[in-house]
């Protein structure tokens, strides 16, 4: 397994596994940009304090997003029922 190497926060991380080093890269910058953006946002300058808000604000929007695609998965499935019926009905008619 290839190491990547990433700074968060000016701090240097090297992260082992199976995504590839430019996926580990984008992770890694999307987190420094919220950690900061935080740390501004809140004028903290403990690392700690500012790792935790930030692992809130994107367990926040994580959630946000997957009661998203759940309502999307919801409303495909109505769709696909509902035009599974009118299929059936089409079929009916021609047969």
């Amino acid at each position: 397994k290839a190491s990547t190497r990433v700074t968060i926060f000016d701090q240097p991380y090297s992260f082992a596994g199976e995504a590839n080093a430019a996926t580990v890269q984008r992770l890694a910058d999307r987190v420094d940009a919220k950690m900061r953006q935080v740390a501004q946002e809140t004028q903290l300058v403990d690392s700690l304090r500012v790792a935790v808000l930030t692992a809130m604000n994107l367990a926040d929007e994580n959630e946000a997003l997957r009661a998203q695609v759940e309502r999307l998965e919801h409303q495909v499935a109505a769709k696909a029922r509902e035009l599974g019926r009118d299929l059936d009905r089409l079929l009916e008619r021609a047969g």
